[in-house]
């Protein structure tokens, strides 16, 4: 009898605490916030919408684990090519004490200040591109196929980055680490450079935002750009740099997020892309998520102009995920007292993607807020 239970005992399952289920832990539902975010802005909860901002923007700017360190941008042309009605000029510039990069710059022939648009690419699991993903590379470049592929994979075959300079704005876009002229750094490789990043008391997150921030420095000392009228454009996780950095400087002063804003609580699910690493290690600053939802932080750009597109077929960004940040965000634009500056839109017809209607969409409210600002 003794024997046979001891073989029962073996037959059954181990109950083994901390399973990890699709790169989740078993528990991870026992640690979202059952209500809200501590930080979140809720009236019952902080009665001075600004005083939320001011509380808000310094933990998302002290997350970024990445000090201010101001360099002179000792920016050198490199390259020309004129193009019909702008010019494409490839530059060197120091972005920060540790990186020197290179850019691209889209400068209208019309001699006067020129609004400017700086456009952040995406992750897309494509390396040897990056700011070439938005601006057409010079003629004989050898990632000009490589581009045209993504342009019309993505964005209706258009060059998004062309068609501003067609449009009289001057355009700059530049590789985030891992990308075109500074990579390529792939998967593991990126979870690797994150994980050495956290030894070293930085974050690559805060890096990537950093570097974001320098880049607006830079546009805005421009002879060339009016930097009254200053605006950021960005796809996919782009798109997620372009409200992160709307909410941290005052000096963007309109901002488009196409195909990327949820909620933790839609993202957090087994399956969805987020949960693979990779590109995530770009999007999550250590410690930040315990004190703000996604939908947070992107509403600590209010109350700028900012527009919001999303695709009701993107499997990337669950939909009721998206409805419910852009509630969030309406909730917060409504207590600055400037409901007019958001506009959020859902193509329950469009998945991941910037395609020529909703490009068309950008164009139009660009101009709208650009007019309002020169009157």
């Amino acid at each position: 009898m003794r024997y046979c239970l001891l073989l029962l005992l073996f037959a059954l399952p181990l109950q083994a605490d901390n399973l990890i289920d699709q790169q989740l832990p078993d528990f991870y539902q026992q640690l979202i916030p059952s209500t809200t975010y501590p930080l979140s802005w809720q009236p019952e909860h902080f009665n001075d919408i600004q005083h939320w901002r001011t509380q808000g923007r310094a933990a998302l700017r002290e997350a970024l684990l990445w000090p201010d360190e101001p360099v002179d941008f000792a920016a050198r042309l490199l390259k020309t090519e004129a193009r019909d009605g702008y010019s494409a000029q490839l530059w060197s510039v120091q972005l920060t004490k540790q990186s020197r990069v290179q850019l691209l710059l889209l400068q209208p022939d019309a001699a006067k200040p020129a609004p400017a648009v700086l456009l952040l690419h995406d992750h897309g699991a494509r390396f040897d591109i990056g700011k070439e993903k938005w601006v057409q590379p010079f003629t004989a470049d050898v990632r000009l196929p490589s581009a045209q592929q993504w342009a019309d994979k993505y964005f209706s075959g258009n060059f998004v980055g062309d068609a501003l300079a067609r449009q009289g704005y001057l355009v700059i876009a530049a590789d985030t680490l891992g990308w075109s002229d500074r990579g390529p750094v792939e998967f593991d490789a990126q979870q690797a450079l994150a994980g050495n990043m956290f030894m070293l008391g930085r974050s690559l997150a805060g890096m990537a935002a950093y570097e974001d921030l320098r880049l607006v420095q830079f546009i805005k000392q421009l002879p060339q750009a009016d930097s009254s009228r200053l605006a950021v454009l960005g796809f996919s996780m782009g798109a997620f740099r372009a409200w992160q950095l709307a909410a941290l400087s005052d000096d963007v002063k309109a901002g488009v997020a196409v195909a990327w804003l949820n909620s933790y609580q839609h993202l957090l699910t087994p399956g969805n892309n987020i949960l693979r690493g990779q590109s995530a290690f770009y999007m999550l600053h250590p410690g930040l998520a315990a004190k703000l939802d996604i939908p947070d932080i992107a509403a600590l750009a209010a109350p700028k102009a900012m527009l919001f597109i999303n695709g009701g077929k993107d499997k990337l960004m669950p939909p009721a995920g998206v409805e419910q940040a852009y509630q969030q965000l309406e909730r917060v634009w409504q207590a600055h007292g400037a409901p007019d500056k958001l506009t959020t839109t859902l193509y329950p017809q469009y998945s991941h993607e910037f395609n020529a209607e909703q490009q068309q969409q950008v164009f139009s409210w660009l101009a709208a807020q650009f007019a309002a600002a020169k009157d």
